[in-house]
């Protein structure tokens, strides 16, 4: 063989190569397979900003009812689910020893009330009548005393009288200067000091008979049980005729005319939630429209959560406390949002979240996105989709960043239109 049939020889061996390494990548490309898909564009639009979480119910009032006297049940007159109002009488203790008591302390009270009377208004008054007619006594006694003495001064002077009577005189007119003087004193004393004490006396006597009797007829009281709020029994601590404890509740009465629900909220969550906003309780009783009431100033270390509190109306008394409940905030609205179908998000390998975006290659492309409020099956994207964008919904999970894809439409259930109406 010639050089010249050696090099057309080995020209031909390597155009064969050429074209059979492009065959082969011609035939890789068109077996790699094609996933189907299904896309929805993003849009602008407004969006709510509504906050979901699991609750519990609570009474809005509730009292345990625990009777202040130790005593045997002698009749009821309310039971388990009754409604009551306040102030309904629900039930009475044996009474019949307080009763006693309390008789008894009234009439002590009446007794001192009537000797306060005598006191003040008859004997204090007729005491310092008699002191001063006997003040009048003593000195008109004093002056005679006092004539007699001079006269006879004048005459034993005078020498027509015996010395002795003059000095029985004398003696007699010291004896009324007493007389005068004590009667004085006595009614000193009546008129100030004893007058005063005892209408003191009198008084305290009839204000400790009457706070025994008060006392007495407040234990008489305490045998009566009655409702402190308007409400439903919930429980009844003991049967008729058994021993009412002072430590054990008697009843328990709950007012569940309206409702509180009680969720923990993630704290980065609470900036936006405020007093008096609005939200709605909903459970297997429906739907109750609420307002927030409290927010509690402390988080939970525990779960880093802060306790929400949506009071609401509860007509028919559908919703029962104890049972859960989803409270549902709403904290706003977002008018010019980006929005997708939460179907759309997949998590991601490098933290976060992302979405696959059907391009008009027919390539899926990968792309990271920072999501913002979510409402029911829809969520806003603050970064990494723009509006028009082809997000794919069904078909995304395992697909690779450029993947080939077929975008399909959805499958409508038999005897429905593609709008969902039969």
């Amino acid at each position: 063989m010639t050089k010249l049939q050696a090099y057309i020889t080995l020209g031909c061996l390597l155009t064969l190569a050429a074209c059979s390494s492009k065959s082969s990548s011609a035939t890789d490309q068109a077996s790699e397979p094609v996933t189907p898909v299904q896309v929805a564009a993003a849009k602008r639009g407004s969006i709510h900003h509504v906050l979901s979480a699991e609750a519990v119910l609570y009474p809005l009032k509730q009292a345990n009812i625990v009777p202040k006297i130790s005593a045997p049940v002698a009749k009821f007159y309310a039971q388990r689910g009754d409604h009551v109002r306040e102030g309904q009488l629900l039930a009475v203790l044996e009474d019949r020893d307080l009763r006693a008591a309390a008789t008894e302390s009234k009439d002590l009270y009446e007794q001192a009330q009537a000797t306060f009377t005598t006191t003040s208004q008859a004997t204090v008054p007729e005491d310092v009548t008699k002191s001063k007619a006997d003040v009048a006594a003593s000195r008109q006694a004093l002056d005679a005393a006092r004539k007699v003495y001079e006269s006879r001064q004048k005459l034993f002077q005078e020498g027509a009288l015996a010395r002795k009577l003059v000095d029985d005189a004398e003696v007699a007119l010291a004896q009324a200067q007493s007389q005068f003087d004590t009667a004085q004193a006595h009614l000193k004393g009546l008129e100030s000091y004893s007058r005063v004490e005892q209408i003191k006396s009198a008084q305290a006597q009839m204000d400790a008979a009457k706070a025994h009797y008060e006392s007495a007829a407040a234990q008489l009281s305490y045998a009566e049980v009655r409702s402190p709020l308007t409400g439903v029994i919930s429980d009844r601590g003991v049967n008729l005729g058994e021993m009412a404890s002072a430590g054990s509740a008697l009843f328990s009465i709950v007012d569940i005319s309206r409702v509180v629900a009680r969720a923990n909220v993630p704290i980065n969550e609470t900036a936006s939630i405020h007093i008096a906003d609005a939200a709605t309780i909903s459970g297997p009783g429906g739907e109750l429209p609420g307002k927030v009431t409290v927010v509690s100033p402390a988080a939970d270390p525990n779960t880093t959560t802060v306790q929400v509190w949506v009071e609401a109306p509860n007509p028919g008394e559908h919703f029962r406390p104890g049972a859960t409940a989803r409270l549902n905030l709403d904290l706003g609205e977002n008018k010019d949002a980006i929005i997708i179908p939460a179907a759309a998000l997949l998590s991601s390998d490098q933290g976060g979240e992302r979405v696959m975006i059907a391009g008009n290659d027919g390539l899926a492309h990968e792309s990271q996105v920072e999501t913002g409020i979510r409402e029911g099956d829809q969520v806003e994207i603050l970064s990494g989709v723009k509006p028009g964008d082809q997000v794919i919904t069904q078909g995304a999970l395992g697909l690779d960043d450029k993947a080939k894809i077929q975008v399909t439409k959805p499958v409508t259930q038999p005897g429905a239109t593609e709008g969902g109406k039969e």
